[in-house]
């Protein structure tokens, strides 16, 4: 089996237990609120915009038989910079505040997320970041258009508010067909291994983002 393969195979039910929390079924039910989206937004800028410090962590911490790698990931620090400030753009189309967002905390769930990759990097094994990317990029693929069109039309917000999500379900579909290649090739077992170890807790814990965040009536409830 190629590795890309069991890496599916072997995080697939990791990938349902995401899939399943009550604010991603809600909304592609087109059950959300401006202020659940707002949230969503919020701390999907406070994980992004460690993306490329992590994928440069990640390229300067390779281990010699690694180093073939550091090309792919230059071109991830290149296509990724930037999309923190979507979100931000994206925050203030909602009529949201996207400078106390720029200047505020993440949720727990998020630092910890984002704790556990540069932690994963530095002390595990810097390609094991790889099942970060696959985590975010195949739920994005998975999601994202869906989601903007069953959140956008219930709350009549304007294309402007979606540059994020929009652009990352489809840049993603681009992406994963280029990382199933590059995950075929990394042919050591250690390497393998902590790629589906990680890919399966990036699962657990980007769903806890999810379940952190206010159902639509509990966030209207909030702002209101």
């Amino acid at each position: 089996m190629r590795f890309h393969d069991r890496l599916l195979a072997d995080t697939a039910a990791a990938r349902q237990g995401l899939l399943a929390t009550p604010i991603i079924q809600g909304a592609l039910a087109g059950r959300v609120s401006v202020a659940s989206y707002i949230a969503f937004l919020t701390e999907a800028y406070h994980h992004v915009r460690h993306t490329v410090p992590l994928l440069k962590a990640a390229r300067d911490a390779l281990r010699p038989h690694q180093a073939w790698l550091r090309d792919a990931l230059d071109e991830y620090v290149d296509e990724e910079a930037g999309h923190d400030e979507w979100i931000l753009n994206d925050i203030a189309a909602c009529g949201g505040d996207a400078e106390a967002v720029r200047h505020g905390p993440p949720g727990h769930a998020t630092e910890v997320m984002v704790a556990y990759a540069y932690d994963t990097i530095a002390r595990v094994n810097p390609v094991a970041f790889f099942g970060m990317v696959h985590v975010l990029e195949g739920t994005s693929v998975s999601l994202a258009l869906m989601a903007a069109d069953a959140i956008q039309k219930p709350l009549g917000l304007p294309d402007s508010a979606f540059s994020y999500l929009r652009s990352h379900g489809t840049l993603d579909q681009q992406h994963t067909a280029t990382f199933a290649l590059l995950m075929d090739q990394i042919d050591d077992a250690r390497d393998r291994a902590d790629i589906v170890h990680a890919a399966r807790a990036f699962y657990r814990l980007y769903g806890e983002v999810f379940r952190g965040l206010p159902l639509p009536q509990a966030a209207e409830e909030l702002a209101a």
